[in-house]
């Protein structure tokens, strides 16, 4: 990507310096292999995830004072230049398109644990979106595992895409369909719930790529590869290639997030268009559609 002379947000609380390193634990490859264990005998993957983190946020925590390298400050620094291009770009949306504003998220950053309005958060979560005090939470080592290939894949925009997506959650909430979505959830049973989790993942996919569509058109910012790191990294992610890679195998009624292919067609459907009236299909369309 492009940013040279792009502003940094400054919808940014830093806690790094605040944040408590975990002391023992999972690691990230433990928590994930947790959510599999779940997602295979039937559980809520959700809470799988949450019960590791809050134990390994038990086993003690511990405060440290230190200065942040290189790689750390221009992790920062990239972050907070993508989310002042959401900012931009979800402002003339709004304005343009929904005939609203748009009250822009506070991006916390942090290291090992953090106090959140929806509870302990954990860097072994990964990026997450809160929408009780309506904050992105970021552990910047999740970028440093993404392109050591631990998650995912790297690539600026890779990183670009996993912030865009959690903003994206934001949008959701904003429009009143994350609200309208999980009370629905909490009427169902878990099979149920899981594909309306499926279809809010995929929508916050989808405006990550509306996103990468507007931010170019915007600032110029995209660069030859750029899009091929994003759906690389949506591939990656999607719920059968992890279980796949942690079990050898996939139990599609678990999924939450959705497949590989699913994820990879609504990001490349958000960049390609920028269509916001798409969005309406991926609540609306058929399972087997999506």
């Amino acid at each position: 990507m492009k940013l040279n002379g792009r502003r940094e947000s400054t919808n940014v609380d830093d806690r790094r310096r605040l944040s408590g390193k975990t002391a023992g634990g999972l690691g990230i490859g433990g928590i994930i292999i947790a959510a599999l264990i779940a997602w295979a005998t039937g559980g809520d993957p959700l809470t799988a995830v949450m019960q590791s983190a809050q134990e390994q946020m038990s086993t003690g925590t511990q405060t440290e004072q230190r200065e942040f390298t290189a790689e750390e400050q221009e992790l920062a620094t990239f972050s907070k230049q993508i989310l002042a291009g959401t900012e931009d770009v979800w402002t003339k949306v709004f304005k343009e398109q929904l005939n609203s504003n748009y009250p822009a998220p506070t991006m916390v950053l942090y290291t090992g644990s953090v106090q959140t309005g929806c509870g302990n958060g954990s860097a072994q979560m990964g990026p997450f979106y809160c929408s009780a005090d309506q904050c992105l939470y970021l552990d910047l080592s999740f970028f440093t595992q993404m392109k050591k290939g631990e998650i995912g894949s790297g690539g600026d925009f890779a990183y670009a895409y996993v912030i865009a997506h959690e903003v994206g959650h934001h949008v959701e909430y904003l429009t009143g369909l994350l609200d309208k979505l999980h009370q629905q959830m909490a009427r169902m049973n878990q099979k149920d719930a899981n594909k309306i989790s499926v279809r809010i993942e995929l929508l916050a996919d989808f405006y990550a790529g509306v996103w990468g569509y507007y931010d170019n058109k915007m600032f110029a910012s995209l660069e030859d590869g750029d899009l091929e790191e994003a759906i690389k990294c949506a591939e990656k992610i999607g719920d059968n290639y992890l279980q796949e890679q942690a079990q050898g195998y996939s139990v599609p009624e678990s999924f939450t997030h959705g497949t590989s292919a699913q994820r990879m067609k609504w990001l490349k459907k958000g960049l390609q268009t920028g269509d916001m009236s798409l969005a309406e299909q991926i609540l609306t369309l058929p399972e087997s559609q999506l």
